[in-house]
């Protein structure tokens, strides 16, 4: 949980420090993309069934999301790969039934059981959320991080015990709160919820990330275990979200703020899901070659796309370095987390104005091959107003074989605000060979591809030389690219693993939009 105040009519906290970082000036972007499907202030979790003991249900899609007041946390179903959504229930802290004080309202995270865990059958739906207890004037003074089981495709549920309990309210100095579980099945069956947790001020953390394990699915749960606590009771790392990998490591995102960096979103790596390593130590930022980065609310996802490595995908709220502040791009890399990472337009292309919006996103892999996303967008007519905040859904297919200028590394070249442009941004590469963008890009095997730089010149002609890990290649086919840009085209050897693809420049400054890379027809 962030650095925190109390928002009017609100039970989330809210960052100060992000407060003002949303204050900064934006880019013009474009219009909100996406369809309307509920009112809800933020944090979306869906999941696709994959392990039901009825094979025709797998397939389809829930969705969990927090929304304003004490009505619980909303559930919903999609079973046309999300295209469509019914609204099933409300699910209801039954652990405190009949108290109007208390209610499951923050931090929902919506999971299937892929192995039978501590006597849950494969197929059980989980839900885990932050249970709220208010004083008699309606001020938040507990929390009780809950977990729920349905085996009836989320028709019912059953409270299946509490992870945390934690004390006091947001804005309190010794607040002692619990926040944002994010749950999973390890593989050999126990159940372990990750969580933050600000219960050890006093040894000098504003709050750590730590994890519990369950033997018996979720009745019972063992000792607390701190993965990444930053001495020194300013730095909060939080929002833990973690996913497994091809290589059968673990991947963990969270957001630091009131670091360095306010935000920042770091990855460390683990290979059995509880040992990361010293947890005083960040891990690795998630960074653009150029320097930007997300921020705030970030959420990991592996997808089986571009190769046999595939793509993590890197959502957020906002971003620094440059990067989307408006959390309208995804940071993906297809090397593991080796190496540079890149932006890409997101599907669902919220409204900002307040930081609920994009408060933890869903992405889930389609079919068709489209990344459906989900996420929280302001209200036109009342941006700054939480409570008027929808969830919107839209699903698109990615291009993670575009490599965007702007997060390219550069000398004597320059990124440039560009509502015509990818991503609403461009390079400007400046003339001769002292000019230069390098795309460090990584491939999964050796051969031939092909490299097409969508590119535009500035008054007079000039067309960016293509540089392969130091050999100049041949003179490109350059053809019209329609809306004023042009598209070179040159065939270019690459090895396996990690090579530097540089754009140097020609006889005048030119535009660079992006970078495309495609296995050349010879070599497939």
């Amino acid at each position: 949980m962030k650095n925190i105040i109390r928002l009017s009519a609100l039970a989330m906290a809210c960052s100060i420090a992000l407060m003002t970082a949303h204050a900064a000036p934006r880019r013009e972007v474009d219009q909100v993309v996406g369809t309307h499907l509920a009112a809800g202030s933020g944090y979306v979790s869906m999941v696709k069934l994959a392990h039901q003991s009825d094979a025709g249900a797998n397939g389809s899609l829930m969705m969990v999301f927090e929304q304003d007041g004490m009505n619980g946390i909303p559930l919903y179903v999609s079973h046309d790969n999300g295209d469509s959504w019914t609204y099933l229930s409300n699910i209801t802290d039954k652990s405190h039934a009949g108290d109007k004080g208390w209610q499951l309202r923050w931090q929902p995270n919506i999971s299937e059981v892929t192995r039978e865990s501590g006597g849950l059958k494969p197929g059980t739906l989980l839900m885990a959320a932050n249970a709220t207890g208010n004083d008699g004037q309606g001020h938040i003074r507990s929390e009780d991080l809950q977990l729920y089981a349905s085996t009836d495709g989320g028709k019912s549920w059953s409270y299946r015990g509490s992870i945390i309990k934690g004390g006091g309210n947001p804005s309190d100095k010794d607040n002692k709160g619990v926040w944002e579980p994010d749950m999973h099945v390890l593989d050999d069956g126990r159940l372990v919820a990750y969580y933050s947790s600000e219960q050890h001020k006093a040894e000098g953390y504003n709050q750590v990330l730590a994890h519990k394990i369950s033997t018996d699915g979720g009745r019972h749960w063992g000792s607390e275990t701190l993965d990444v606590a930053i001495p020194g009771g300013v730095q909060r790392p939080g929002m833990a979200i973690v996913q497994r990998l091809p290589d059968n490591r673990y991947a963990m995102t969270y957001e630091n703020i009131d670091g360095p960096l306010n935000g920042q979103v770091f990855v460390k790596y683990s290979r059995d899901g509880l040992d990361w390593g010293d947890p005083q130590r960040h891990g690795e930022a998630v960074l653009t070659a150029a320097g930007a980065w997300p921020a705030a609310c970030p959420v990991i996802r592996w997808f089986p796309l571009g190769g046999p490595d595939g793509v993590i995908v890197v959502s957020a709220e906002r971003a620094g370095g440059r990067g989307d502040e408006g959390g309208r791009s995804l940071y993906w890399n297809n090397a593991l987390g080796r190496g540079p990472w890149w932006q890409a337009s997101a599907p669902v292309q919220k409204r900002t104005g307040n930081i609920h919006a994009g408060w933890t996103q869903s992405l889930i892999l389609r079919p068709d091959g489209r990344l459906l996303h989900a996420t929280s967008s302001s209200a036109e007519n009342a941006p700054d107003d939480v409570s008027q905040n929808e969830i919107l859904f839209a699903s698109a297919v990615v291009p993670f074989n575009r490599y965007e200028a702007e997060d390219a590394e550069r000398q004597n070249a320059v990124q440039i605000d560009d509502k015509k442009s990818s991503n609403l941004q461009k390079a400007r590469l400046g003339a001769g060979t002292e000019a230069r963008l390098r795309f460090p890009i990584n491939v999964a095997t050796t051969g031939t591809y092909t490299v097409r730089v969508r590119f535009s010149d500035i008054g007079l002609p000039g067309t960016p030389i293509v540089v392969v890990n130091g050999a100049r290649q041949s003179p490109a086919k350059v053809s019209d690219g329609g809306d004023g840009w042009n598209v070179a085209e040159v065939q270019v050897p690459l090895m396996a693993g990690i090579n530097n693809v540089d754009l140097d420049g020609g006889a005048h400054a030119v535009d660079v939009d992006y970078l495309t890379l495609d296995p050349s027809q010879a070599s497939r």
